[in-house]
This record gives C-alpha cells, structure tokens and sequence, in this order.
C-alpha cells in the first residue's frame, strides 16, 4: 500500500496558476493578493484512479500515433434533446464524451434547465446533486410536469463514489449540480476550493472521454460574473454555456462562450414561467410593444445576436434638466456608447442634449452589444427630443461614426429578412451596406442614407 503524501501548494485564486512558495504578485496575471495556501494529498496517480471505469472496449486502451490523412471524420454522434434552443446552442445535439459546462447568476435557472432536460430526454440519466436532498429535487420535478423512470438521483459529493455509481448504471448522460460543491479524496481542501475544482473537473473528464458518456457541469459564478473556478475551469471542458438574464423579467439567453464541436455565434432564448422554461422560437415578436397607439421616443431595431436576428424596441426619454448636471441612464445598452452618440448627435447635428436628461431603455430586459442599434437608438432619441413620433411600420439597423456617418453592418440580409416576415413597411440602412444587396426580393422598402442630417430631414421634417 503506498503512503499517502502531503504536500502544501500555493494556488493564484484569479487565474489559478501554482507556486512553490507564497508570493505578493502572481507572476502569471500580475494580480495582487490573490495567492492562498492549498494542502494536496497525492494518492494514486490520475491512470490509476481511472482504471475504477473501463473504456467501450472493455479496458482503457493507450493512444497511438495516426497519420493525418487515415483519421476518420463524421463519425461523430450526437444526442439529440426535445429542446429545440438548446440543440442550436450545442451546434445540433449533445456530442459523445463531450464535458459541458454551464454557469449563470444564482437563481437564474441553471438547475431546471437541466432537470427539465434530463425529464424530456428520451435516455438514462444520472443526476447527481450536492446542493439538495432527493426530496428537493423530486418536488421541482413535480412543479415541471415530468415523470419519467430513466432519470436517476444520487446525492453525493465524493467524485470517487460519484464515477464508481455511474460505471455501474452506465447512464447516457450525467448531470452534476454543481462542480463546485464536488470534492475528491485525493485532495485535502475544501469543496469549492481552486485544487478541487480541478480535480473534480479532471476525473470527470477522464471518465467522460473513456466511457464515450456525455456530462453536464453546472458552475457557480463569481461577483464580477466570471464563472467560478477560475478561467482553469473553461479550459478543461469542451462546451461553455452562459444562462443570464434580469430575474426581474421573463426571458433568459443561454449564449456559447466555448463550442469545440460548434460555433459560438449560436444562442437560446427562453421564457421563465410557473411549470419551467418555455423555448421562444420568435423572440421579436415578444421584443416589440404591443400597443396600437405611436409615442414618440420608440424605435424598433434589427439586431443580430450571435446568428439569430432579432427585433428589439427601444425606448427613450429626453426631459429638460431640473438639476445642474444632467442625468444619464441606459438599461439594457453601454452607458458609454450612448453618451458618445450623445455627443454626435449634439456636435454634427446640432441638438441640444446637454441640456436635457437623457433616459435609455431596451424592452425587454435583454442587454444587445451590437453596434448595428446605433441608428434605431438615434432615431429614438430625436423622436423624444422633437416629440415626435416614429410610424410603427419602421426599423433600423446600421452603426453611427464620430463624425455622423452611417456605418455598414453584418449580416444585412438577414435583419432585412426578419423585417420583412414581421410585416414592416420600411428600413433605414446604410447606403454601404447595399453592395451585392437585392433590394426587389424583398416587400419592405429600403432607404438607404448616409449621414444623421439624412435620417433627421426623411423623419422628421
């Protein structure tokens, strides 16, 4: 029986680099303060751990040097799920062996989304959770309406007794709620700590890769938003997904911040409701007001996120200053880009914004980063400025400069598209957007311009 050794590590908590010694500065991201002291009880080395499970051929099998020519393609099998958002995420299904990590705000849903898939899905799953009993889990299964004998419970937090269950079960999928709670026994730290997270993340790694059994990691999140872990955590997975969203409001956006077996421009849009979250197929439709009457201050823009466009309204509020410095706020958009197009708007256009208080809100609690809102957000800001209104039947899509100019955006075509199927009359774009564009396949009509004055004199005058 070989002794087991104790040995003491020094572990950076920001990027979770390791040092002999304790250090002021980590050498590796040069942060301050940030080095804390670990103990490690190295066992058995990570080969003979592994030998608890066996590969599909009976036994673990060493890998061999193949030309690159003799390796074979498209053989690669995905899981399909019944939900429709996240199989686009995912890039068409959950991928064999893959390790899948998934983090987001507590409360936000991570834990329904996967008991919700793990309900619905036709396949054995072992859902192991350390954070609540069996009765916890049976009673939000209650909530969401499914009731299936292929989902499997196990409260554990010890990965050895975890991997050893799931040999014997041999699930088609496994879900972990969550990594951080996980402790290995080879490790002699606390559960949550930089050296059990990648422990923990390491077997179930290998065990992924050797049994070909796909597994869900669900991950806490730091205060900045970061997922907890550090960065080490989304080095060692192969899929990164991002559940946010405003618990204020309805809809959450599962994003793909790492995707070996897909893209990462792909998102999901979901709905919160009482019995679980909804797939939004059309989330424009949701995005737009749904009153008759036209206010001014409104604009509807065609944005894109990831590869999915989308329409979202936005809505402004320009009121006189009571106070000496007037106030801005956005919701949902950059605090800073709205006071460059503040500043645009005030030096090339001539309108007096630095008089007034400036109000931004985005509908719908969804917070958009493109720069192709930049002329809805104008339109919009003129509009509660004049007073007003902006006809329902208009939306806009293209980028403002610093010096006035209405910049070409991605994918046109496909905001032009989603326009048109929502029964719009007509779109502002950039006229250098409309190289290689066919306007006369679509019903919309389109209006192309090239400076603010232009947008203010087809508006407004």
């Amino acid at each position: 029986m070989i002794l087991s050794k104790l040995r003491k590590i020094f572990v950076c908590s920001s990027c979770g680099a390791t040092s002999p010694k304790w250090m002021g500065q980590c050498q590796s991201c040069n942060e301050w303060n940030t080095i804390i002291e670990e103990v490690v009880m190295k066992e058995t080395a990570p080969e003979e751990r592994s030998k608890i499970w066996k590969g599909p051929n009976g036994g673990n099998r060493d890998p061999q040097p193949v030309a690159l020519p003799d390796v074979q393609t498209g053989n690669t099998h995905r899981l399909e799920t019944v939900d429709k958002e996240l199989n686009r995420v995912l890039g068409g299904g959950i991928v064999s062996g893959s390790l899948i990590l998934i983090g987001g705000q507590p409360g936000i849903g991570k834990s329904t989304l996967m008991l919700q898939l793990a309900l619905r899905i036709k396949a054995k799953i072992l859902y192991v959770s350390g954070e609540e009993s069996e009765e916890q889990i049976k009673m939000r299964a209650d909530r969401l309406g499914g009731q299936t004998s292929e989902c499997f419970l196990l409260t554990e937090t010890n990965t050895a007794k975890i991997l050893t269950h799931a040999q014997n079960l041999a699930p088609d999928l496994i879900i972990i709620d969550s990594i951080q709670t996980l402790s290995s026994p080879h490790i002699d730290s606390t559960p949550g700590s930089i050296s059990q997270v990648r422990e923990c993340a390491g077997d179930l790694q290998r065990f992924a890769k050797e049994t070909n059994i796909p597994v869900f990691l669900i991950g806490h999140i730091t205060k900045d938003g970061s997922i907890a872990g550090p960065k080490l955590l989304e080095h060692v997975v192969d899929v990164v997904l991002q559940f946010e969203g405003d618990r204020n409001y309805t809809y959450r956006i599962l994003r793909t911040l790492k995707n070996r077996f897909g893209s990462t421009d792909e998102l999901g849009i979901y709905e919160m409701q009482e019995s679980g979250l909804r797939e939004v197929s059309n989330p424009s439709e949701l995005l737009l007001s749904q009153t008759e009457e036209e206010l001014s201050g409104s604009s509807v823009a065609a944005t894109m996120e990831g590869m999915r466009a989308m329409l979202i309204e936005t809505q402004a509020l320009v009121s006189t200053a009571v106070f000496g410095t007037p106030q801005r706020t956005a919701t949902g958009f950059d605090l800073r880009r709205l006071s460059m197009l503040l500043a645009v708007l005030e030096k090339r256009g001539g309108f007096p914004f630095s008089q007034n208080d400036v109000f931004l809100n985005l509908a719908g609690g969804i917070r958009v980063e493109d720069p192709g809102i930049d002329l809805a957000i104008v339109a919009a800001l003129i509009s509660s400025l004049q007073d007003v209104a902006v006809t329902k039947d208009t939306c806009f899509a293209g980028e403002v400069g610093l010096s006035g100019e209405i910049r070409a955006v991605s994918r046109i075509d496909q905001r032009i598209q989603e326009a048109d199927r929502l029964g719009f009359k007509q779109m502002f774009i950039s006229k250098y957007n409309t190289k290689g564009l066919d306007t006369k396949r679509y019903k919309i009509e389109i209006k192309t311009i090239g400076k603010i004055e232009e947008l203010y004199r087809l508006l407004f005058e």
